[in-house]
């Protein structure tokens, strides 16, 4: 039997026929010895947090490759080629990238399933109300980060959710929920994949509920958070909801975010310092009132750069491998001023000598970092409110009656904090309403890794056209609604392991 250990550190993911339901670290804690006491729980609790930070999660893979995948960005002639295949849309179930991204979600997992099951025996033990109720908080935080990850998995290797009836019949992921057993290594429906994450996120609630003694000014905000929060389960309850088409939990869950008034959307137009709108400084500090949820950096603790493949700086001239999409630069009207947010125009330093608007939004954070020695590296912000106005405004515009006034009220609300001028409402009808939400979160959530989910739950294709010096492979690419591909292959070595039984999806075929 092997021995079963404890994940601290982060874990390196490495690849062979063996599952990722069945890998154990080498920086661990052995069996006999794990979990004794609270602070030991808050070890594992740590250990969860630093498992987003792997450069396969919202600091590289799933933040870049689903947007890379889709329309929002053209490959540079003479660019090294990185996420190539992905661009291009030549994804093998053997893809590095894609494995990366598997194995660290349900690296994930096995570390909140590893504090839960620990958590269970320990409590039994427990007699202080202090040390039950730390507990408790670290339980919340586990069945929130197990959540999340299930979410992912379902996001980028299920289909899009149509109905409860249909979601029965259709494949989900492989579920887990227990450290000391060994699991089914089958994938469970699309409809139990989701009602694990809803059943988790209920518990985690529950857990991590703030009480009506929550002072701001005493305990401290809960914007710019590097820990889940209860009104971090709110957040992700909402996409979830949406993403299922449950449009009335949407709204509702949504509403408890934006109606707490806890989080505020940052100004694109007040300025935070000289020249530097409160917006900007979102994305060039990491700090912002919007923000719900980010995963937390030091100069000696982060993730990956999420900003390099846009930049390429060698400290004389930039050679980005990808560029913006020129249909998405024209979305912005003069008076939006994200696009001074997200976009800085430079000469690269090809020998064609392209000139075109560089992805500034992920240079990196220059508050904590030396640009000198470390550049392009930003907190992912899992989870912003302007989503929640997004979420919720798309969610009145398809409940049984629409509400196509109350999400105009949404979608100008972002507007007035993005816009210099904006000065107004939005006019949206049945005829409009959808075309408004959709250029609305381009612009909004521009690589922050939605693009892909969004087209495939809207069943909509695309179709690229060439732009300046863009790649010839893959600048003409036209894709389908219900391309195959919109579902990530399960890597092939998870179909290999010894003892799965796992289906494949069609774009394993």
């Amino acid at each position: 039997m092997k021995q079963i250990k404890l994940y601290i550190l982060i874990l390196a993911t490495m690849f062979a026929v063996t599952s990722c339901l069945d890998k154990f670290p080498e920086d661990a804690v052995s069996v006999d010895n794990a979990i004794t006491n609270v602070d030991e729980a808050d070890q594992a609790v740590m250990g969860i947090y630093s498992a987003f930070l792997s450069p396969a999660l919202y600091s590289g893979y799933l933040t870049l490759l689903p947007d890379i995948q889709a329309d929002l960005a053209y490959a540079v002639n003479g660019y090294s080629n990185v996420y190539g295949n992905v661009w291009r849309w030549e994804i093998l179930a053997t893809n590095s990238e894609i494995e990366a991204v598997y194995g660290a979600l349900y690296d994930v997992i096995g570390r909140c399933n590893f504090l839960l099951d620990n958590a269970e025996k320990l409590r039994t033990k427990l007699t202080d109300d202090n040390a039950l109720d730390r507990l408790d908080q670290y339980c919340g935080e586990a069945y929130f980060a197990r959540a999340l990850a299930y979410s992912e998995l379902v996001k980028m290797f299920c289909k899009s959710y149509e109905s409860d009836d249909e979601a029965k019949n259709e494949l989900g992921v492989v579920l887990t929920t227990r450290y000391y057993e060994k699991p089914v290594i089958k994938r469970a429906s699309l409809y139990d994949s989701y009602k694990l994450v809803i059943d988790d996120l209920e518990r985690a609630a529950e857990l991590l509920a703030i009480g009506d003694d929550y002072d701001p000014s005493l305990d401290g905000p809960l914007y710019n958070s590097t820990f889940f929060s209860e009104y971090t389960v709110y957040a992700l309850r909402a996409r979830v909801a949406l993403y299922m088409k449950d449009y009335e939990a949407a709204i509702e869950y949504s509403s408890k975010v934006i109606d707490s008034n806890y989080f505020v959307l940052s100004s694109a137009v007040t300025e935070y310092s000289a020249g530097v709108s409160y917006y900007q400084y979102m994305w060039s500090s990491d700090n912002s009132t919007e923000v719900i949820w980010k995963i937390g950096y030091t100069s000696t603790n982060y993730g990956g750069a999420l900003g390099t493949i846009f930049f390429n700086y060698d400290y004389s001239s930039f050679k980005p491998d990808y560029v913006p999409a020129k249909w998405v630069l024209d979305l912005y009207t003069s008076y939006d001023m994200r696009y001074n947010a997200f976009f800085q125009e430079y000469t690269t330093g090809y020998s064609h000598g392209l000139t075109w608007p560089l992805l500034w939004k992920y240079w990196g954070n220059t508050s904590l970092f030396n640009e000198a020695q470390l550049l392009n590296t930003s907190m992912p912000k899992v989870f912003r409110l302007s989503e929640q106005y997004l979420i919720r405004a798309e969610a009145y515009c398809n409940i049984a009656s629409p509400n196509y006034s109350k999400a105009s009220k949404d979608i100008s609300k972002l507007r007035n904090a993005r816009y210099y001028n904006y000065g107004g409402s939005t006019a949206m009808s049945a005829d409009n309403a959808m075309d408004i939400i959709e250029e609305e979160r381009v612009k909004e959530l521009y690589m922050e890794g939605f693009r892909l989910t969004d087209l495939k739950r809207w069943h909509k294709g695309f179709e690229r056209t060439p732009q300046s010096q863009s790649l010839s492979n893959g600048s003409s690419l036209k894709i389908e609604a219900d391309n195959a591909l919109f579902v990530w292959p399960i890597p092939q070595h998870e179909l290999e392991s010894p003892g799965a039984d796992i289906e494949p999806n069609e774009s394993n075929k």
